[in-house]
């Protein structure tokens, strides 16, 4: 994802309201969905976001899987998880049942890299977008925060490698003040626990 991060808008914001976290940024891996603001809500669902039973098990896992990690030892021996593990059972039971009896007609937000900021995000897709094209986005942030924004491509790269994609870059033109809060959040969340882990996992100095 190291490319991605050149595919973010670098561009200052001047005001007082300037905040500068605004721009920090990481690469993550989310849950993610979208489809072009131009498109009807009923258009066909593109090839890469069709639920398949790997991307079912994977979205419904995902979520879950995290909480657990970020709740170290507090949930362990907690009644709650033997819960979450059956009601994640049943979605996903459930949803590959409906996607095997409608085939490419059920959507499924699938586990993306990407590079988030609080002002945007780049990720690689199939389809070849344009710049300047809006997307109605959607993010997912561990463990359970769903984001919805407006997207603008700013930046439109063909990957290195032959059939991969699309490095799309893109910056968010309409965001709910509290979705950015809480990516900022994230933002700042998972740099802190990288940053303790490093130093954990550095060796003594003698």
């Amino acid at each position: 994802m190291g490319s991605l991060v050149n595919a973010m808008p670098h561009q200052n914001v001047a005001g007082p309201s300037d905040d500068r976290r605004e721009w920090l940024r990481i690469d993550d891996q989310v849950l993610l969905e979208y489809r072009l603001t131009t498109e009807p809500t009923d258009a066909p669902i593109p090839e890469e976001f069709r639920a398949t039973p790997e991307s079912i098990t994977l979205s419904i896992a995902k979520p879950t899987a995290e909480l657990l990690a970020r709740s170290g030892d507090a949930l362990q021996d907690s009644l709650l998880v033997p819960w979450l593990k059956k009601i994640d059972w049943l979605l996903e039971l459930t949803l590959k049942t409906l996607a095997a009896s409608n085939p490419g007609r059920v959507p499924m937000a699938r586990v993306m890299p990407v590079n988030l900021s609080g002002g945007g995000v780049s990720f690689v897709t199939t389809r070849k977008l344009e710049v300047g094209q809006d997307l109605a986005l959607k993010l997912i942030l561990p463990p359970f925060t769903p984001i919805q924004t407006t997207a603008r491509i700013t930046r439109v790269t063909a990957c290195r490698d032959a059939g991969a994609g699309f490095e799309i870059g893109t910056e968010f033109v309409a965001i709910n003040p509290d979705d950015q809060e809480a990516l900022i959040r994230h933002i700042l969340t998972t740099q802190a626990e990288r940053l303790r882990a490093r130093r954990a996992g550095a060796s003594p100095l003698r």
